[in-house]
């Protein structure tokens, strides 16, 4: 006997099509009543949720590089990482349980918002690899350095093919009008451009034979992607100045734009200062001069290119605190990433520069970027208990 009473309760007769038609409807009444479930809530935890361990991982080689250490900075530093390790491992685990509960992996990567956010994974990806050779490469062994010479040639590989495919789809497959443009556009191009910056850490710790390469293969795919940003750059000041500001939700955004600026300043100073020593022996007699030449020339390009990233930096800060965001999303961590490599760039300046006032301003910079981290922490965590994300109608793969 059917209980009438029940919403679950499908009528006699009805065909697989009038079963369809009422899943929408009743989602939409237990969206209502607060009773969405774990696993359709599963289905809302996107790519985006890599912005979390591609902050922490940005954090943890942060507190490594800090030009004013202390006793048990590396200890903190190598907790951190740690810790990262683990958020990433269950992101790829949650990731893992939602295709497979709901089988719509191709469908997140070929969504117009979602899919975007893909490459927030391959930032993670290198920023492990980065904290990986600052926390444990320094006295390693050779087998462990060629086993960061062919991470850093698969992460080249890798990110090569995300920003010429995802780019490819994108111009293919969606229409996006210039008016509505955000700086997660930049975000297929971002991974390979962290190549530098993962040649910057590593480089300095590799033998002259793979050091060339991976330095050569750096300053490469750094102007690749920087070039990429920087064309972006031209749509998004059009944005600006056509549409105005966007919603405040989409304001932390904004501080996108900081980060290719920042982490190129960064990268090209860092591997200027790893080319070998033993760099004259492997040219000609005047190879160390061209190197001082190629250092001097790396450091004015970062300070040119940060004042670029302050720019940027200053326009998303002012933004955010006129309109400050009503509803957590996951495009806070923005406020933190890309101000990390600013934080990393100043720092990277400071010593190059040989100034202690530049560096303390870094410092001054670390301290923020701590608090803020700690601050979006709270506000995820605080959104998922309170369904303003991971619900359906809330997350990046519903289309703005």
């Amino acid at each position: 006997m059917f209980d009438h009473s029940s919403e679950n309760c499908i009528p006699p007769g009805s065909s697989q099509s009038d079963i369809e038609m009422l899943a929408p409807q009743k989602l939409e009444e237990e969206k209502q009543l607060g009773t969405v479930g774990l696993r359709e809530r599963l289905r809302h935890f996107t790519w985006a949720w890599y912005t979390l361990t591609m902050s922490g991982g940005g954090l943890a080689v942060l507190i490594i590089n800090q030009p004013f250490a202390f006793d048990g900075l590396r200890e903190i530093g190598i907790a951190v990482y740690i810790l990262n390790l683990i958020f990433f491992a269950l992101v790829c685990s949650t990731m893992a349980i939602r295709f497979i509960l709901h089988g719509n992996l191709l469908e997140s990567l070929r969504h117009d918002r979602e899919g975007l956010f893909f490459p927030t994974f391959w930032l993670s990806i290198a920023t492990i690899i980065c904290g990986l050779s600052k926390y444990f490469g320094e006295e390693s062994s050779d087998t462990f350095q060629y086993v960061l010479e062919a991470l850093f040639w698969i992460y080249c590989a890798c990110t090569l093919l995300v920003a010429i495919i995802q780019y490819s789809f994108v111009f293919s497959y969606h229409k996006y009008g210039l008016q509505t443009m955000m700086p997660s556009w930049i975000l297929p191009a971002f991974p390979v451009m962290l190549s530098g910056t993962i040649a910057s850490v590593i480089g300095e710790q590799q033998p002259a034979r793979a050091a060339l390469p991976i330095i050569g293969a750096g300053v490469t795919f750094q102007g690749l992607g920087f070039s990429i940003s920087f064309m972006m750059y031209a749509h998004y000041i059009g944005r600006l100045m056509e549409s105005g500001l966007p919603h405040s939700d989409h304001r932390p955004g904004m501080f996108i734009c900081v980060g290719p600026p920042a982490f190129t300043a960064l990268a090209l100073v860092g591997m200027s200062k790893g080319l070998p020593e033993d760099f004259k022996l492997l040219h000609d007699a005047h190879a160390l001069e061209d190197g001082r030449i190629l250092e001097l020339i790396s450091i004015s390009s970062g300070v040119f290119l940060w004042a670029l990233s302050f720019w940027f930096f200053c326009l998303a800060f002012i933004a955010v605190i006129r309109s400050p965001p009503k509803a957590f999303h996951l495009n806070w961590w923005a406020m933190v990433f890309p101000n990390t490599g600013f934080t990393l760039a100043t720092i990277t300046l400071g010593k190059a520069l040989n100034s202690n006032g530049v560096k303390g301003v870094g410092s001054a910079m670390s301290i923020c970027i701590v608090c803020m981290y700690i601050f979006v922490f709270i506000n995820n965590v605080r959104a998922v208990l309170r369904k303003e994300i991971m619900y359906p109608g809330k997350d990046e793969d519903v289309s703005d």
